[in-house]
């Protein structure tokens, strides 16, 4: 049965940031932004005055301070996921921040982004949805450009280079990245929107958002001395190069290490990998991680992609307060998602994603510090955070087999993705 719980109120109207919190955004951002000596160059944005909607790239927290230094002092409201809510819902409310649940199609969005414009204020938007897996681009929704068209005032872009290896999402700690680096570009007139087409406003947004911070590291000879490194560095890199082995590896240290095979691998201080003996299969992180996503490709064309039951604990987020909804199983695998399972009442429950329902998903390392990796799926009313637990799993490879699910769903149908797009 359904239960009956209150839910976050998305329809009440976004609020605009005070004029007296907004000196409060640049004290909490400038320590950071300084630490890390950033430079914001800036293009064609030069007497830019509100409205503009602001499209950012994502790697970290910092992204956010930096975007406050770029725009500094206009005001702007945030787009954040349900979960940055958490115990302090009024907070964000009275800073202008605007609810989202993930990778759900949300009329409800269009209209308070409609209503900051109105207000002559900057909309902020991170379209890739999720912090970047490995430093590299995300999936674009192809609704993207539509929403540019809809909104007919500026579009301007953020794109931040350093944020990823300085504290990558697989482990937070800053490892004290100096100079990062930020494009901050005028992409479209009001006129532009007008006059191009959707496909020419997506490809273009595609063509903007193209970043890899391993590269960006690497090309500025930019050394990361941390002596735990490439700890966590396993949670995208899940399958072993050398033996194939899925779910076996580890890190420690500067290294990444397969527990079927024994291979190890160095991580340098420019964040590239060398094998300690043998062959070094994938120096360039990111290369690695597209390998992984052709395997999970094959599966899936192969029609043979499955997780199996696995074991999860699942966790309810109907408004900003967690609610712990039971135990249950969870399967992934050709037809999408399925979650079941018995609350403490005795009561079933049940959400189904097939994959036509979503272009990707949003995965968690070590949610929340103590609470192990999930996959959070999302309804207009309702967050569930599923942790796998007693078994083998990749929540990474999840997110990969999602998006390639989807991209052969659209194919089969006769629509392929654009690239860059879904």
């Amino acid at each position: 049965m359904k239960k009956e719980f209150r839910r976050f109120d998305m329809d009440r109207p976004v609020m605009r940031m005070s004029r007296v919190l907004l000196p409060l955004t640049k004290i909490l951002s400038l320590p950071d932004v300084k630490k890390h000596g950033n430079i914001l160059k800036k293009t064609g944005v030069e007497g830019l005055k509100p409205p503009y909607l602001l499209l950012c790239n994502h790697n970290a927290f910092m992204d956010f301070k930096v975007a406050t230094k770029a725009i500094y002092p206009q005001r702007a409201n945030y787009v954040v996921a349900i979960d940055g809510f958490l115990h302090r819902e009024e907070l964000l409310r009275r800073i202008g921040c605007i609810c989202k649940r993930k990778f759900t199609n949300d009329i409800t969005l269009i209209r308070q982004l409609k209503r900051v414009v109105d207000a002559g204020d900057v909309p902020v938007i991170y379209p890739e949805a999720r912090y970047s897996l490995c430093g590299t681009t995300a999936v674009l929704p192809e609704s993207l450009g539509k929403l540019c068209r809809l909104l007919g005032v500026p579009v301007v872009t953020l794109i931040c280079h350093g944020h990823h290896v300085n504290s990558p999402f697989w482990n937070l700690h800053d490892r004290g990245v100096k100079p990062t680096e930020a494009e901050f570009s005028l992409l479209f007139t009001p006129e532009d929107l007008k006059t191009l087409k959707v496909a020419e406003i997506n490809r273009r947004l595609v063509e903007r958002f193209q970043y890899d911070d391993f590269a960006w590291q690497k090309d500025r000879g930019i050394r990361i001395t941390y002596e735990g490194r490439a700890e966590g560095l396993h949670k995208v890199l899940y399958q072993c190069p050398a033996c194939r082995a899925e779910y076996r590896m580890n890190s420690k240290g500067t290294r990444l290490f397969c527990e079927a095979c024994g291979k190890q691998w160095e991580m340098t201080e420019l964040s590239e990998l060398k094998a300690v003996s043998g062959e070094t299969e994938f120096s360039h992180i990111p290369d690695w991680y597209e390998w992984e996503r052709a395997n999970v490709r094959a599966e899936v064309e192969a029609g043979t992609y499955s997780t199996g039951e696995l074991p999860v604990t699942v966790g309810s987020l109907p408004k900003a307060t967690f609610i712990r909804l039971g135990e249950g199983v969870m399967v992934h695998d050709m037809n999408g998602f399925a979650v079941r399972g018995t609350d403490k009442d005795g009561d079933a429950f049940e959400m189904i994603k097939d994959v036509p329902s979503l272009y990707s998903c949003h995965i968690e390392y070590e949610y929340l510090g103590k609470h192990g990796d999930c996959v959070d799926l999302n309804t207009l009313e309702d967050t569930w955070y599923c942790f796998p637990h007693d078994c083998a799993f990749s929540v990474t490879k999840m997110a990969l087999a999602t998006e390639e699910l989807y991209f052969k769903y659209r194919r089969d149908a006769g629509k392929p993705c654009e690239p860059g797009l879904a």
